[in-house]
């Protein structure tokens, strides 16, 4: 028998780990030879921990598992009361592009030749043999665009760092994945570490460049040991190295843990703190691309940016851009949580929209009650009501309807949230996080959580309100980062679609 039991941390939260030793030693005293293997999570986190079994005819999914469903599994596995049938038919997953998680669930993590049969470093030997200029040029093709928020164009970073000059240059994946309700990064890299080790290796050899570095959050200890490890596999099969894959490139990884400051997300904050300096936000000009990691050309990539190269040089650009609508090509892995029904992670093609994520895929609000608001891209991303759900999920679309969606976090709320304390929260959140290099966002959002505190009490709530209004329009255009430049569209969001929770009197003013 072989049973996967996922070791993604959400599997681990309620009690992974225990099965796969409970299966064993069940399967020990009925003499049955059993092969547990760890896989990562195919994402439906309502069904954690889902436990696989390998049939004749596919793998059989059953879940939510727990210690007492083993004996079962042994006994009748068909007539299973968690048995949910293949995996690959639950209507969850079933409808799902899944490019870059397609290999997440599936494989062995730390098992190289696993991630090679599926067709791992098919990639990577087609970079070595298109050189750095044509390999640059697939990925323009692709259309693929930063996927930590930006969206902006990668192979245009990518062209710019290998263009120019300077003998030295940096592969800097940015996995600080901080945003709420987000947990892409986190996956991949514990489900299928691999993909990203070798997206940074295409990146590597089509810029030149000779190091790279993986900058990942503290509070992510599952996925600090597995890269570590797969980076370690890596390094001894030739992937990594001297001579990648026995050609005249070298290219060295190592991960560097940060201490969970929420702003060195932002790439130059990111790059203060691998240098050992404290976390703030550089001027730009000029861009990392140029001075980026010790003052070198440096591409600064998100972790599903980097994953998703594999899958775009083995089956090729078109392939890739085939999925999609306008200027946003590919699928992206959104990530529905809050308070919804299947919270879990569901990889689209971009172009469904927003009340399909919410209403069809999610199933609505945990609770039952209407959904109020879902708030899209993270903390400083926009707050988005019902009447908003026809927007398609697009960089574009969104922007036209001032919202962002950042690295892929939808979190859903129902009809029993405040919308004047979430807007509080967002002053509250940027206060805390804040590096401090600049007034507006450093004072801002302090001054910001005050004046709302004194709307939520009642004094002067329409004066107050075009205070915060005004903060709002200072933050946004005076801030030297996203941190402080972003925080307004939760708030100005919530005023805008919410106005009743501002007071009865603030709502004249927030419907100009």
């Amino acid at each position: 028998m072989r049973i996967f039991i996922p070791r993604d941390a959400a599997a681990l939260a309620v009690g992974a780990d225990k099965i796969a030793t409970a299966v064993r030693a069940h399967a020990k005293t009925l003499g049955v030879d059993v092969q547990v293997i760890r896989n990562g999570s195919r994402g439906m986190l309502w069904l954690e921990p889902l436990v696989e079994l390998d049939m004749p005819d596919g793998r059989i999914g059953f879940g939510p598992f727990t210690l007492a469903d083993i004996p079962g599994l042994f006994a009748d596995p068909a007539a299973h009361p968690k048995a949910l049938g293949k995996v690959e038919e639950i209507p969850f997953f079933a409808r799902q592009h899944r490019l870059t998680f397609a290999r997440c669930g599936v494989i062995d993590p730390l098992d190289l030749e696993d991630y090679r049969a599926h067709g791992g470093y098919t990639g990577l030997a087609r970079a070595l043999s298109l050189g750095a200029a044509d390999t640059v040029a697939e990925v323009k093709a692709s259309g693929l665009r930063g996927r930590g928020g930006a969206g902006f164009p990668t192979g245009i970073k990518w062209e710019t760092v290998r263009t120019a000059p300077g003998p030295q240059k940096y592969i800097v994946c940015n996995a600080d994945e901080g945003d709420s309700g987000t947990f892409a990064d986190r996956m991949i890299m514990e489900g299928d570490p691999f993909a990203l080790i070798e997206g940074m290796t295409i990146a590597a050899v089509a810029v030149g460049a000779s190091r790279g570095y993986i900058y990942l959050r503290s509070e992510y200890p599952h996925a600090i040991s597995t890269m570590n490890a797969a980076i370690a596999k890596a390094e001894r099969a030739g992937m990594l190295g001297a001579a990648v894959m026995g050609s005249a490139h070298a290219f060295e990884l190592q991960v560097r843990v940060g201490a969970g400051a929420y702003v060195c997300g932002e790439e130059t904050a990111l790059l203060d703190s691998l240098e050992g300096k404290r976390g703030q936000v550089r001027a730009k000009p000029p861009i990392p691309a140029l001075v980026g990691l010790f003052g070198k050309p440096t591409i600064v990539n998100n972790t599903i940016s980097f994953a998703t190269i594999p899958f775009i040089f083995e089956k090729g650009a078109k392939a890739y851009a085939d999925y999609g609508m306008g200027r946003s090509r590919g699928t992206m892995p959104v990530q529905i949580a809050g308070n919804v029904k299947h919270g879990g992670l569901f990889e689209v093609a971009f172009g469904i929209t927003l009340g399909e994520l919410v209403q069809d895929v999610g199933g609505g609000s945990a609770t039952g009650r209407p959904v109020r608001a879902v708030q899209a891209g993270g903390p400083l991303g926009a707050y988005f009501p019902p009447a908003l759900f026809d927007t398609e999920y697009d960089y574009e679309a969104f922007t036209a309807r001032d919202g962002l969606i950042g690295h892929g976090g939808l979190v859903v709320f129902d009809d029993a949230v405040d919308m004047a304390r979430m807007a509080r929260f967002a002053m509250e959140f940027c206060a805390h996080e804040s590096c401090g290099k600049c007034t507006p966002c450093r004072i801002g959002a302090v001054r910001g959580a005050e004046v709302i505190d004194r709307i939520i009490t009642g004094q002067d709530p329409v004066q107050n309100l075009s205070l915060v209004q005004e903060l709002c329009e200072t933050m946004k255009f005076g801030s030297l980062c996203a941190l402080g430049g972003f925080t307004p569209y939760p708030v100005m969001s919530a005023i805008r679609h919410f106005p009743e929770d501002f007071a009865p009197a603030v709502m004249p003013v927030a419907a100009q």
